[in-house]
């Protein structure tokens, strides 16, 4: 067993990646031929639980990087990782730290975030497994990105997860900041920042997915019923799913045209998800590790279907992310900026 193999009490479990699209890594083949997986009541594989979904590999592959890197390269980013976050947690210096009226005061402190330790067991450099080149396919052209914080005029409605175009009002905020959508909560479920946990509870007729993130939960009918109708547009799309041997697969589709297409950003945004199709696999492999694979298929905004997998493990409980509760951020933006509106109407700088 490699060094770089956790044991389950660590609490630092991450995704892994696997090699290709239809041939696990050498390891992870072996591991399951030794293994049968625990059933649920109606003897299908018991995938309930709470599962982590931390990894410091990223989505895409850096165009500068091999498809894997070795053990050193690896060690060098995660003592990295960690430096950042000790850097982030030292207290600041008050001479560099004074601030004047309309200086930006930050966000969340390095205490929030928890981006996982190591990057997948297979020295992999992306979660991304097709394309080959490990990056998102090329846009159709004319779609239309958001960037936070551009200051460039840009359509309505905005489709960010995180951060905002403007300070009007509360619809000008990104879906995060309302409280409407986890930005790391899917479909397709994508690691970043905090709060990356879910739990999956299944009966022989249904699969709820919980999500961490902005507690939202989605409920899988299992028993054949049709998708509703295209008309029937949801936040997180209209979700049903099927068991294929040991492996449940989610079909999702009539997602609301105010949510983007997968970005692979959580501060961008690109086109609309109205015509998105996001395929889930879902296998548990051993006592402690489900993989999860997904399929983004959006023939408006991408030029190709893309997929990515990536290894969930066994974790031990998920808490309750109220989002709202004592939450004044949005309040603050908006009166503060309504404020600086008054303030410069007093002082003859505006209207």
């Amino acid at each position: 067993m490699s060094h770089r193999r956790i044991t389950r009490s660590h609490l630092q479990w991450i995704p892994v990646v696997v090699a290709s699209l239809t041939v696990a890594a050498p390891a992870l083949q072996a591991q399951e031929a030794d293994w049968t997986p625990p059933l649920a009541a109606d003897g299908k594989p018991d995938i309930s639980g709470v599962w982590d979904f931390r990894t410091l590999t990223p989505l895409q592959r850096p165009e500068d990087q091999e498809a894997t890197i070795d053990e050193a390269r690896a060690a060098e980013i995660e003592t990295a990782a960690v430096e950042r976050a000790r850097a982030a947690d030292a207290p600041s210096d008050p001479e560099k730290r004074k601030l004047k009226a309309g200086d930006p005061v930050g966000g969340y402190n390095n205490f929030w975030f928890d981006r996982g330790a190591r990057v997948v067991e297979d020295l992999r450099t992306s979660l991304i497994i097709d394309p080959p080149n490990g990056r998102l396919p090329d846009t159709l052209p004319g779609i239309k990105r958001q960037t936070r914080g551009d200051d460039k005029p840009i359509d309505r409605p905005v489709r960010l997860r995180v951060g905002g175009v403007g300070l009007d009002s509360y619809e000008d905020r990104g879906l995060s900041e309302r409280c409407i959508l986890g930005f790391n909560a899917g479909p397709p479920i994508t690691p970043g920042g905090y709060n990356q946990n879910i739990q999956i509870f299944q009966s022989a007729n249904h699969v709820a997915i919980l999500n961490e993130m902005v507690h939202d939960t989605r409920i899988v009918p299992l028993d054949g019923r049709p998708h509703l109708p295209d008309s029937v547009r949801q936040w997180m799309g209209d979700s049903r799913g099927r068991w294929e041997g040991d492996t449940l697969i989610v079909e999702t589709k009539n997602f609301s045209d105010l949510v983007s297409s997968f970005s692979g950003s959580v501060a961008g945004a690109v086109g609309d998800a109205y015509r998105m199709h996001v395929t889930e696999r879902f296998r548990r492999v051993d006592e402690d590790t489900l993989m999860y694979e997904y399929t983004v298929n959006d023939p408006a905004t991408f030029t190709r279907p893309f997929t990515a997998r990536l290894l969930m493990k066994k974790g031990e409980a998920l808490y309750e992310y109220a989002c709202h509760e004592g939450n004044y951020g949005l309040f603050n933006i908006l009166s503060g900026a309504r404020a600086e509106e008054a303030e410069a109407v007093a002082s003859g700088g505006g209207q």
